[in-house]
């Protein structure tokens, strides 16, 4: 009974008549603020068809990409632009913060609007420029769908991986083999597997060919055909993914460049001047067999090429070219010449 009577007091109460009276409800109650996350709006005619709002969704058939039927009076193309599920999506925004157009073809709420330091695209390949290979002729820069990814800095032309959406267009229109490099962030420990599995391989190879290349005269390029499948083979047992093993190796035979060592035994006179020289202890002297080279020590540094005076050791340079049709296995083609350096003999 004394809970009723509380009761009844408290409903007598002026001050809760009067609040339930004048009763009204909150604004940020009945109009959604700033930050809500609804789901997204798409402004079709800005999309560049990166694709980087599909590869950021978490949900499955929340996001795709389609293209219209009209024709663009343009490029004579239909307008390929995101279209959301809403049944599937789930208002978590990633697809409007990575969309790299400004303005953004995606829109959800205040969340998308984030620094840009902090955008990461959801690439399994990251492109960047050789400096070494680059002509600066910024055929990249034009083809480059996100304006400011690719910059000149300093002559130099380079890539703002902040900006960046990994498209591959850049590496598509670059006329020089090898200047841009698609290169993946993932499994990286098997990529140097792969790497020091071809680099290893091609040493041997070259190592094999010494007879061939002792007399070669400074003018001419020795060529040699290296049969890459058993190489190929390999790698595809350390990376399943027949893409990531083929760009690597082209990676590593675009750029590699190796110093090549050969040795002529005949023309040694024991004068041992290379042995005190050797930074490596890759060639030493002993009573019964005189001087030896121990090539798996060499750095091949030319320090003996130009310390011996009989011309005992000589120096080339090996260059190397992936190259595959669909009539012929894959195969590096193998240029050496005399390297262009001055010695005693």
């Amino acid at each position: 009974m004394s809970s009723v009577i509380w009761y009844l007091y408290e409903f007598a109460r002026k001050g809760w008549i009067e609040n339930f009276a004048g009763a009204a409800t909150n604004r940020e109650i009945v109009e959604a603020p700033d930050r809500f996350r609804n789901f997204p709006e798409v402004i079709r005619e800005l999309c560049i068809a990166c694709g980087a709002c599909t590869a950021a969704c978490p949900s499955p058939a929340a996001i795709k990409l389609v293209r219209t039927k009209d024709k663009d009076a343009e490029n004579g193309e239909g307008i390929t632009y995101p279209v959301i599920n809403t049944d599937a999506c789930i208002r978590c925004g990633f697809c409007a913060e990575v969309c790299p157009t400004d303005p953004k073809t995606l829109r959800t709420g205040e969340s998308h609007l984030i620094m840009e330091e902090f955008t990461i695209l959801p690439a399994e390949k990251m492109f960047v420029i050789d400096d070494y290979l680059c002509i600066r002729c910024k055929k990249c820069m034009k083809a480059c769908k996100v304006e400011g990814a690719i910059v000149e800095e300093e002559g130099k032309v380079m890539v703002d991986q902040s900006k960046c959406i990994a498209c591959g267009e850049c590496a598509k229109t670059c006329p020089v083999k090898g200047a841009i490099k698609g290169i993946y962030i993932s499994n990286v420990e098997g990529q140097k597997e792969v790497i020091n599995l071809v680099v290893h391989a091609l040493e041997d190879f070259i190592e094999s060919r010494q007879d061939e290349l002792k007399g070669l005269p400074i003018e001419q390029v020795a060529k040699f055909e290296f049969p890459a499948t058993e190489v190929m083979d390999q790698a595809r047992e350390i990376l399943k993914d027949e893409n990531i093993v083929r760009d690597i190796i082209e990676r590593v035979t675009d750029r590699l460049k190796l110093r090549v060592i050969t040795w002529d035994d005949s023309k040694c006179n024991s004068c041992r001047l290379c042995v005190d020289e050797c930074p490596s202890g890759a060639i030493t002297y002993d009573e019964e067999k005189g001087v030896q080279r121990d090539a798996n020590k060499c750095l091949r540094c030319t320090t003996c090429y130009q310390t011996c005076p009989f011309g005992v050791a000589g120096a080339y340079v090996a260059r190397f070219l992936l190259t595959s049709t669909e009539l012929e296995e894959d195969k590096v083609i193998v240029t050496v010449k005399p390297a262009q350096l001055e010695y005693r003999g």
